[in-house]
């Protein structure tokens, strides 16, 4: 079983993040330079506060008529983040995702932050180890005519 350590070995322990005192805008246009959807919050000493995605600014800004550029983040953030240890499995990862309806894991390694993974990291690895699996039996299946 995959874990997400393996995970981070594989794509990087890239993580983007914004203070909570930006504006949104500023969230807005880091989200775009960096192609993702979603951005961690990280107060004044580096430590998790919450995370900031598109559908936080769909839902709390565009659609209440606020401005993206005088809302700062801490007011829309979802301060309450699910996050997952390098230790944990794809499989675990899947299931949070699923249950609390989120797109991206921030990985924790006791109170630091050591990387962050999104569904498409996910699923991707475990299409990869269906694939392998697949493979193994058909080789079985192959040598055993």
């Amino acid at each position: 079983m995959q874990t997400v350590r393996d995970l981070l070995r594989r794509k990087g322990n890239q993580v983007y993040a914004i203070r909570p005192d930006a504006t949104v805008y500023d969230a807005l246009v880091q989200m775009a330079e960096h192609n993702v959807g979603a951005l961690l919050v990280l107060d004044e000493t580096g430590r998790l506060a919450g995370s900031l995605s598109e559908r936080d600014y769909a839902r709390k800004v565009a659609l209440q008529g606020r401005t993206s550029r005088t809302t700062l983040v801490r007011e829309i953030m979802t301060e309450a983040v699910q996050c997952v240890r390098p230790d944990q499995t794809v499989e675990d990862c899947m299931a949070l995702m699923t249950e609390h309806r989120v797109r991206h894991l921030p990985v924790m390694e006791g109170n630091r932050l050591v990387g962050v993974i999104s569904i498409g990291d996910v699923v991707k690895a475990i299409i990869t180890e269906q694939e392998f699996v697949i493979e193994q039996l058909q080789s079985y299946i192959r040598g055993g005519r």
